[in-house]
Protein backbone atom coordinates (compact mmCIF):
# COMPACT_ATOMS: atom_id res chain seq x y z
CA UNK A 1 0.00 0.00 0.00
CA UNK A 2 1.08 3.36 -0.56
CA UNK A 3 0.43 5.14 2.77
CA UNK A 4 1.41 8.92 3.43
CA UNK A 5 1.03 10.83 6.86
CA UNK A 6 0.90 13.61 8.20
CA UNK A 7 2.06 14.97 11.32
CA UNK A 8 3.93 17.62 13.58
CA UNK A 9 7.15 16.35 11.92
CA UNK A 10 8.57 19.98 11.66
CA UNK A 11 8.91 22.04 14.94
CA UNK A 12 12.59 21.95 16.09
CA UNK A 13 12.20 19.28 18.97
CA UNK A 14 13.76 15.88 18.94
CA UNK A 15 9.51 14.69 19.99
CA UNK A 16 8.61 15.41 16.73
CA UNK A 17 11.06 14.22 14.70
CA UNK A 18 11.51 11.13 16.54
CA UNK A 19 7.85 9.68 16.54
CA UNK A 20 7.94 10.41 12.77
CA UNK A 21 10.93 8.38 12.15
CA UNK A 22 9.43 5.68 14.46
CA UNK A 23 6.17 5.99 12.75
CA UNK A 24 7.37 5.58 8.70
CA UNK A 25 9.88 2.49 10.38
CA UNK A 26 6.75 0.30 11.73
CA UNK A 27 4.51 1.46 8.79
CA UNK A 28 7.22 -0.50 6.51
CA UNK A 29 7.67 -3.14 8.82
CA UNK A 30 4.26 -3.69 8.29
CA UNK A 31 5.35 -4.16 4.66
CA UNK A 32 4.08 -0.53 2.85
CA UNK A 33 5.82 2.20 1.72
CA UNK A 34 5.26 5.38 3.76
CA UNK A 35 6.39 9.01 3.46
CA UNK A 36 5.73 11.91 6.06
CA UNK A 37 3.73 14.89 3.48
CA UNK A 38 6.05 17.90 3.98
CA UNK A 39 3.49 20.27 5.27
CA UNK A 40 5.12 23.29 6.96
CA UNK A 41 2.91 25.92 7.56
CA UNK A 42 4.41 29.40 6.81
CA UNK A 43 4.10 30.85 10.73
CA UNK A 44 5.63 27.77 11.88
CA UNK A 45 9.45 28.92 10.16
CA UNK A 46 11.79 32.04 10.44
CA UNK A 47 10.52 35.54 11.56
CA UNK A 48 6.87 34.36 11.84
CA UNK A 49 7.41 31.23 13.99
CA UNK A 50 8.54 33.94 16.93
CA UNK A 51 5.77 36.47 16.18
CA UNK A 52 2.68 34.88 15.38
CA UNK A 53 2.40 33.20 19.13
CA UNK A 54 3.26 36.95 20.53
CA UNK A 55 -0.03 38.10 18.93
CA UNK A 56 -1.97 36.31 21.70
CA UNK A 57 -0.26 37.98 24.10
CA UNK A 58 -2.02 41.07 24.87
CA UNK A 59 1.24 42.62 26.80
CA UNK A 60 3.46 41.88 23.26
CA UNK A 61 1.40 44.15 21.16
CA UNK A 62 0.78 47.52 23.16
CA UNK A 63 4.78 46.99 23.97
CA UNK A 64 7.19 47.28 20.63
CA UNK A 65 10.17 47.79 22.46
CA UNK A 66 9.79 44.77 24.98
CA UNK A 67 8.46 42.87 21.56
CA UNK A 68 12.14 43.80 19.34
CA UNK A 69 14.27 43.02 21.98
CA UNK A 70 12.46 39.15 22.49
CA UNK A 71 12.80 38.74 18.62
CA UNK A 72 16.65 39.64 18.93
CA UNK A 73 17.11 37.54 21.45
CA UNK A 74 15.60 34.37 19.99
CA UNK A 75 15.44 34.70 16.16
CA UNK A 76 19.31 33.45 15.99
CA UNK A 77 18.49 30.45 18.07
CA UNK A 78 15.08 30.00 16.50
CA UNK A 79 17.29 30.06 13.11
CA UNK A 80 20.10 27.70 14.31
CA UNK A 81 17.66 24.71 15.76
CA UNK A 82 15.54 24.87 12.29
CA UNK A 83 18.66 24.77 10.23
CA UNK A 84 20.02 22.08 12.43
CA UNK A 85 16.78 19.71 12.37
CA UNK A 86 16.07 20.46 8.71
CA UNK A 87 19.37 18.60 8.13
CA UNK A 88 18.01 15.71 10.41
CA UNK A 89 14.78 15.28 8.79
CA UNK A 90 16.60 15.31 5.41
CA UNK A 91 18.76 12.51 7.09
CA UNK A 92 16.06 10.43 9.18
CA UNK A 93 12.50 11.00 7.28
CA UNK A 94 11.15 9.79 4.06
CA UNK A 95 9.33 13.17 2.72
CA UNK A 96 6.80 14.27 -0.35
CA UNK A 97 7.84 17.63 -1.88
CA UNK A 98 7.16 20.50 0.46
CA UNK A 99 3.53 22.25 0.53
CA UNK A 100 2.75 25.52 2.59
CA UNK A 101 -1.32 25.29 1.79
CA UNK A 102 -4.20 23.61 2.03
CA UNK A 103 -5.20 23.92 -1.39
CA UNK A 104 -1.92 22.41 -3.02
CA UNK A 105 -2.11 19.33 -0.24
CA UNK A 106 -5.10 18.47 -2.38
CA UNK A 107 -2.86 16.78 -5.35
CA UNK A 108 -1.24 13.95 -3.13
CA UNK A 109 -2.55 10.44 -3.81
CA UNK A 110 -2.19 7.60 -1.65
CA UNK A 111 -4.09 4.05 -1.01
CA UNK A 112 -4.34 5.26 2.81
CA UNK A 113 -3.73 8.82 4.10
CA UNK A 114 -2.76 8.72 8.14
CA UNK A 115 -3.15 11.56 10.53
CA UNK A 116 -0.08 10.58 12.57
CA UNK A 117 1.18 11.05 16.45
CA UNK A 118 1.71 14.30 18.62
CA UNK A 119 -0.39 17.02 18.91
CA UNK A 120 -1.82 17.13 15.42
CA UNK A 121 -5.31 18.30 16.72
CA UNK A 122 -4.72 20.43 18.95
CA UNK A 123 -4.05 24.44 18.18
CA UNK A 124 -0.67 25.31 16.18
CA UNK A 125 1.24 28.69 16.86
CA UNK A 126 -1.89 30.88 16.02
CA UNK A 127 -4.11 29.26 18.56
CA UNK A 128 -6.26 27.99 16.30
CA UNK A 129 -6.91 24.43 14.52
CA UNK A 130 -5.38 23.12 11.13
CA UNK A 131 -7.84 21.17 8.98
CA UNK A 132 -4.82 19.63 7.27
CA UNK A 133 -4.36 17.81 10.00
CA UNK A 134 -7.60 16.55 9.90
CA UNK A 135 -7.04 15.08 6.32
CA UNK A 136 -9.57 17.68 5.15
CA UNK A 137 -7.75 17.75 2.05
CA UNK A 138 -8.35 13.82 0.95
CA UNK A 139 -10.74 13.33 -1.71
CA UNK A 140 -10.09 9.82 -3.04
CA UNK A 141 -8.34 7.29 -0.38
CA UNK A 142 -8.85 6.18 2.53
CA UNK A 143 -8.71 8.37 6.19
CA UNK A 144 -7.54 6.94 9.22
CA UNK A 145 -5.70 8.26 12.44
CA UNK A 146 -2.59 6.10 14.57
CA UNK A 147 -2.36 7.54 18.41
CA UNK A 148 -3.07 11.08 17.36
CA UNK A 149 -3.53 13.61 20.14
CA UNK A 150 -5.34 17.20 21.06
CA UNK A 151 -2.68 17.89 22.93
CA UNK A 152 -4.98 18.90 25.80
CA UNK A 153 -8.41 18.83 27.22
CA UNK A 154 -9.96 21.55 27.10
CA UNK A 155 -11.68 23.23 23.90
CA UNK A 156 -14.49 25.83 23.41
CA UNK A 157 -18.05 24.57 22.30
CA UNK A 158 -17.35 26.17 18.72
CA UNK A 159 -13.86 23.97 18.48
CA UNK A 160 -15.86 21.26 19.47
CA UNK A 161 -18.45 21.33 16.84
CA UNK A 162 -15.98 21.64 14.15
CA UNK A 163 -13.73 18.76 15.51
CA UNK A 164 -16.63 16.71 15.01
CA UNK A 165 -17.84 17.18 11.57
CA UNK A 166 -14.02 16.66 10.75
CA UNK A 167 -13.67 13.47 12.59
CA UNK A 168 -16.73 12.20 11.71
CA UNK A 169 -15.21 12.27 7.65
CA UNK A 170 -12.22 9.70 9.11
CA UNK A 171 -12.48 5.61 8.28
CA UNK A 172 -10.80 4.29 11.20
CA UNK A 173 -9.99 6.47 14.58
CA UNK A 174 -6.90 5.70 17.34
CA UNK A 175 -5.67 8.09 19.95
CA UNK A 176 -2.85 8.48 22.16
CA UNK A 177 -4.37 9.02 25.60
CA UNK A 178 -6.68 8.29 27.49
CA UNK A 179 -7.96 11.46 27.84
CA UNK A 180 -8.78 11.59 23.85
CA UNK A 181 -10.58 8.63 23.76
CA UNK A 182 -12.97 10.14 26.73
CA UNK A 183 -13.35 13.33 24.44
CA UNK A 184 -13.94 11.19 21.25
CA UNK A 185 -16.58 9.52 23.23
CA UNK A 186 -18.44 12.63 24.49
CA UNK A 187 -18.59 14.01 21.21
CA UNK A 188 -20.15 10.74 19.88
CA UNK A 189 -17.21 10.38 17.25
CA UNK A 190 -16.03 6.47 16.90
CA UNK A 191 -12.89 5.45 18.36
CA UNK A 192 -11.33 1.96 18.32
CA UNK A 193 -8.97 3.12 21.08
CA UNK A 194 -5.81 4.34 22.75
CA UNK A 195 -2.62 2.78 21.06
CA UNK A 196 0.68 3.25 22.17
CA UNK A 197 3.17 6.73 20.97
CA UNK A 198 5.34 5.25 17.74
CA UNK A 199 8.18 6.21 19.62
CA UNK A 200 6.99 3.19 22.00
CA UNK A 201 6.05 0.88 19.13
CA UNK A 202 10.53 0.19 18.72
CA UNK A 203 12.04 -1.79 20.74
CA UNK A 204 15.14 -0.45 22.90
CA UNK A 205 17.80 -2.55 20.44
CA UNK A 206 15.88 -0.80 17.39
CA UNK A 207 16.78 2.51 19.38
CA UNK A 208 19.97 1.76 20.08
CA UNK A 209 20.44 1.12 16.11
CA UNK A 210 20.27 4.79 16.02
CA UNK A 211 23.42 5.58 18.30
CA UNK A 212 26.39 5.76 16.18
CA UNK A 213 28.76 7.95 18.21
CA UNK A 214 29.90 6.64 21.85
CA UNK A 215 28.35 8.66 24.87
CA UNK A 216 30.27 11.95 25.21
CA UNK A 217 29.78 12.28 29.24
CA UNK A 218 31.98 10.11 31.34
CA UNK A 219 30.77 8.50 34.67
CA UNK A 220 26.91 8.79 36.49
CA UNK A 221 25.18 12.00 35.80
CA UNK A 222 21.72 13.00 36.47
CA UNK A 223 20.15 14.58 32.99
CA UNK A 224 17.13 17.46 32.33
CA UNK A 225 15.03 17.60 29.13
CA UNK A 226 12.53 20.16 29.71
CA UNK A 227 10.24 21.35 27.42
CA UNK A 228 7.97 24.42 29.35
CA UNK A 229 9.11 27.31 31.42
CA UNK A 230 8.88 26.04 34.52
CA UNK A 231 11.61 27.27 37.55
CA UNK A 232 10.29 24.84 39.96
CA UNK A 233 11.60 21.90 37.44
CA UNK A 234 15.09 23.52 37.50
CA UNK A 235 15.58 24.19 40.77
CA UNK A 236 14.27 20.51 42.31
CA UNK A 237 17.03 19.22 39.23
CA UNK A 238 19.84 20.97 41.07
CA UNK A 239 19.05 20.28 44.46
CA UNK A 240 17.95 16.11 43.81
CA UNK A 241 21.89 16.28 41.57
CA UNK A 242 23.23 18.11 44.52
CA UNK A 243 21.55 15.46 47.48
CA UNK A 244 22.88 12.18 45.63
CA UNK A 245 26.17 13.90 44.48
CA UNK A 246 25.94 13.66 41.05
CA UNK A 247 26.78 15.94 38.67
CA UNK A 248 23.60 17.74 36.35
CA UNK A 249 23.74 17.89 32.92
CA UNK A 250 21.17 19.25 30.53
CA UNK A 251 20.15 19.33 26.60
CA UNK A 252 18.18 21.26 24.57
CA UNK A 253 17.69 22.32 21.08
CA UNK A 254 17.14 25.88 22.66
CA UNK A 255 19.94 28.54 23.75
CA UNK A 256 18.01 30.35 26.02
CA UNK A 257 17.90 27.20 28.37
CA UNK A 258 21.80 27.45 29.80
CA UNK A 259 20.14 29.53 32.13
CA UNK A 260 18.62 27.32 34.03
CA UNK A 261 21.00 24.93 35.39
CA UNK A 262 23.01 22.10 34.98
CA UNK A 263 25.98 22.01 32.38
CA UNK A 264 24.59 22.46 28.91
CA UNK A 265 23.90 20.25 25.95
CA UNK A 266 23.13 22.40 23.31
CA UNK A 267 21.81 20.85 20.04
CA UNK A 268 22.79 17.57 19.63
CA UNK A 269 22.93 15.86 16.99
CA UNK A 270 20.07 12.72 17.20
CA UNK A 271 22.87 10.00 17.82
CA UNK A 272 23.98 11.99 20.85
CA UNK A 273 20.81 12.93 22.26
CA UNK A 274 19.86 9.10 22.27
CA UNK A 275 23.21 8.73 23.86
CA UNK A 276 23.00 10.87 26.93
CA UNK A 277 19.67 9.74 27.70
CA UNK A 278 20.57 5.87 26.95
CA UNK A 279 23.12 6.26 29.89
CA UNK A 280 22.18 8.77 32.44
CA UNK A 281 21.67 7.60 36.02
CA UNK A 282 17.86 9.79 36.65
CA UNK A 283 15.88 11.46 33.51
CA UNK A 284 14.24 14.51 35.38
CA UNK A 285 11.78 15.89 32.66
CA UNK A 286 8.33 17.40 31.79
CA UNK A 287 8.06 15.68 28.38
CA UNK A 288 6.24 13.61 27.00
CA UNK A 289 9.00 12.30 24.58
CA UNK A 290 10.93 12.74 27.48
CA UNK A 291 9.03 10.13 29.91
CA UNK A 292 8.97 7.41 26.62
CA UNK A 293 12.97 7.30 26.06
CA UNK A 294 13.33 7.01 29.71
CA UNK A 295 10.79 3.84 29.16
CA UNK A 296 12.46 2.60 26.14
CA UNK A 297 15.82 2.50 27.57
CA UNK A 298 14.69 1.52 31.00
CA UNK A 299 16.36 4.63 32.49
CA UNK A 300 15.26 5.70 36.62
CA UNK A 301 13.63 8.86 35.71
CA UNK A 302 11.40 11.87 37.74
CA UNK A 303 8.30 13.36 36.20
CA UNK A 304 7.26 17.05 36.90
CA UNK A 305 4.52 18.05 34.97
CA UNK A 306 4.07 21.09 32.62
CA UNK A 307 2.47 24.00 34.33
CA UNK A 308 -0.35 23.93 31.58
CA UNK A 309 -3.32 22.35 30.62
CA UNK A 310 -0.79 19.59 28.41
CA UNK A 311 0.43 17.59 31.21
CA UNK A 312 -2.50 14.91 30.26
CA UNK A 313 -0.14 13.59 27.86
CA UNK A 314 2.57 12.27 30.54
CA UNK A 315 -0.47 11.56 32.72
CA UNK A 316 -1.50 8.85 30.00
CA UNK A 317 1.47 7.17 29.72
CA UNK A 318 2.43 6.64 33.32
CA UNK A 319 -1.13 5.37 34.53
CA UNK A 320 -0.48 2.78 31.31
CA UNK A 321 2.61 1.53 33.02
CA UNK A 322 1.60 1.84 36.65
CA UNK A 323 4.10 4.88 37.06
CA UNK A 324 2.39 7.63 38.71
CA UNK A 325 4.37 7.64 41.82
CA UNK A 326 7.64 9.24 39.62
CA UNK A 327 5.33 12.50 39.52
CA UNK A 328 6.91 15.00 41.95
CA UNK A 329 4.46 16.90 43.74
CA UNK A 330 6.72 17.45 47.13
CA UNK A 331 9.54 19.66 45.66
CA UNK A 332 11.55 19.68 48.90
CA UNK A 333 11.33 15.40 48.88
CA UNK A 334 14.32 13.57 46.92
CA UNK A 335 13.63 10.55 48.37
CA UNK A 336 12.34 9.59 44.80
CA UNK A 337 16.00 8.60 43.69
CA UNK A 338 15.63 5.81 45.87
CA UNK A 339 12.65 4.68 44.73
CA UNK A 340 13.76 2.47 41.93
CA UNK A 341 11.47 1.49 38.84
CA UNK A 342 10.72 -2.51 38.47
CA UNK A 343 11.12 -2.49 35.17
CA UNK A 344 10.82 -6.14 34.73
CA UNK A 345 6.94 -5.07 35.47
CA UNK A 346 6.87 -1.99 32.79
CA UNK A 347 8.48 -3.90 30.21
CA UNK A 348 5.43 -6.73 30.10
CA UNK A 349 2.83 -4.07 30.19
CA UNK A 350 4.86 -2.28 26.99
CA UNK A 351 5.71 -5.42 25.64
CA UNK A 352 1.48 -6.71 25.87
CA UNK A 353 0.79 -2.89 24.52
CA UNK A 354 2.66 -2.53 21.51
CA UNK A 355 1.75 -6.32 20.56
CA UNK A 356 -1.79 -4.42 20.81
CA UNK A 357 -0.67 -1.40 18.81
CA UNK A 358 0.82 -2.96 16.02
CA UNK A 359 -1.92 -5.54 15.46
CA UNK A 360 -4.50 -2.70 15.35
CA UNK A 361 -2.10 -0.94 13.14
CA UNK A 362 -1.94 -3.72 10.76
CA UNK A 363 -5.81 -4.60 11.05
CA UNK A 364 -6.50 -1.34 10.03
CA UNK A 365 -4.29 -1.52 6.93
CA UNK A 366 -5.32 -5.08 5.99
CA UNK A 367 -8.97 -4.43 6.04
CA UNK A 368 -8.27 -1.32 3.62
CA UNK A 369 -6.29 -3.46 1.70
CA UNK A 370 -9.28 -6.45 1.22
CA UNK A 371 -11.66 -3.54 0.26
CA UNK A 372 -9.97 -2.30 -2.52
Amino acid sequence: MNIKVITRHAPSNYGSLLQSIATIKIIEKLGHKCEIIDYIRKDERGLRAITTPLKRKEKWNHNIIKKCIYILLRYPEEWNAERKFKSMRSKYLKLTKRYTNLKDLKELKADIFVTGSDQVWGPTLNGKYDKAYFLSFVTNGKKISYAASFGKTKFDNETINAYQKLLSNYDSITVREDSAVKMLNNMGVKCIGQVLDPTLLLTQDEWKEYIKTKNKIKGKYVLIYQLHNNPILSEYAIKFAKSINLPLYRVSPTFHQVKRGGKFLYLPELSDFLSYIKNCSYLITDSFHGTAFALNFNKQFIEILPNNETGSRNLSILRLTNLEDRIVTDYNDFSIGKKEINYKRVNQILDKERENSIKILHKLCSSITQNK
